[in-house]
């Protein structure tokens, strides 16, 4: 388990990040056709997983929109949105956003926050996963990984893109 804040106060999550050189492990997350999102829909491709936890904060959406920015010039890179978000909600924010750069995936019906150690165990967003990056290369081998100290702070864009040099 990792130690994070929200709002400045400690709250725990359901384990730590996968390390870096380790394989990217396996995921189901749900886009915005309802049909499923797993590593070999991205085979072959950098991918860069922005874990939030929900489109509606502004910290949350404030980093989809800056990875929706940055990922037009990230050659054979996928970014990834990931949050406990219904699929209805993720598809509605990109329609509103002119989000075109970005995947998302709710992982509102699988074991995505357990199995990357990010589901919050406590504070007021128990439930939901904590904010982070995970940096994979285009053989799932992970290169990057930041957990968000502080839930409320954006994460370390220029990190996470310095990482797919």
């Amino acid at each position: 388990m990792a130690n994070v804040t929200f709002k400045n106060e400690s709250t725990t999550t359901a384990g730590e990040l996968p390390a870096v050189g380790d394989q990217l492990p396996d995921f189901t997350l749900v886009g915005t056709d309802l049909g499923e999102l797993t590593p070999a829909d991205f085979a072959g491709k950098r991918v860069v997983l922005n874990i939030f936890p929900s489109l509606d904060t502004g910290v949350c959406a404030k980093s989809v929109r800056e990875f929706n920015e940055r990922a037009t010039s990230l050659d054979n890179t996928v970014v990834l949105g990931v949050s406990q978000d219904l699929p209805f909600a993720h598809g509605r924010f990109c329609s509103a956003e002119g989000i075109e750069n970005v995947t998302t995936g709710s992982a509102f019906r699988s074991s995505f926050g357990e199995d990357y150690g990010l589901t919050l165990q406590g504070s007021p967003l128990q439930g939901l996963l904590a904010r982070a990056v995970i940096v994979a290369d285009e053989n799932g081998k992970v290169v990057y990984t930041q957990l968000v100290d502080e839930i409320t702070d954006e994460p370390d864009y220029d990190a996470a893109v310095n990482a797919l040099s």
